[in-house]
């Protein structure tokens, strides 16, 4: 209560960790490529901001952006230097969207407080710099282990299977 989440994707996910962080009192912030809808925003309380602001200001700066050329790294030193030293960062996006070791390195020397991924860089490897480290939380990969994810994921395969063995479109096609 009283602190800051700074959202760094502000799609369905983005917006989902939002609310639930709003519940808990928290003011939101967030960059995104663009603006959501101005509902949502009024709903959450939610400031657009730049990314340079909002690790500046935010208390919980949280990943939720896809990953490409414009997103490798988008966290890495400088941008671990330019937050508060009792920031901490999550990462449930991709692993690539943080420099590892640059996160390893700003843990050990304390220039933020804590980290929380459930995403690796070089899956499924993990940094080994980041495994002694008592700042930081380290999961396999596990934001979609629930049974009923699972399920969802392996029909969906199985309908886009289905849709391209009968000459359709899948779909949900990748790519």
């Amino acid at each position: 209560q009283g602190k800051t989440l700074g959202v760094v994707g502000m799609g369905g996910i983005g917006q989902a960790t939002a609310r639930r962080a709003k519940a808990f009192g928290m003011d939101i912030v967030y960059q995104s490529r663009s603006e959501i809808d101005p509902a949502i925003a009024a709903e959450l309380g939610a400031r657009r901001v730049d990314l340079d602001e909002l690790l500046t200001v935010s208390d919980v700066v949280s990943l939720h952006c896809p990953y490409g050329a414009a997103t490798h790294h988008l966290i890495g030193a400088e941008q671990l230097a330019a937050m508060k030293s009792s920031t901490y960062l999550v990462n449930t996006a991709r692993g690539p969207i943080v420099d590892e070791a640059a996160l390893a390195a700003a843990l050990r020397e304390g220039v933020i407080a804590g980290a929380g991924l459930d995403v690796f860089e070089h899956e499924p490897q993990v940094h080994p710099k980041l495994l002694d480290l008592e700042n930081v939380t380290l999961v396999p990969h596990l934001g979609s282990a629930t049974v009923e994810t699972r399920t969802a994921m392996a029909v969906l395969a199985a309908d886009n299977a289905l849709a391209v063995l009968a000459g359709e479109r899948p779909p949900a096609p990748i790519g």
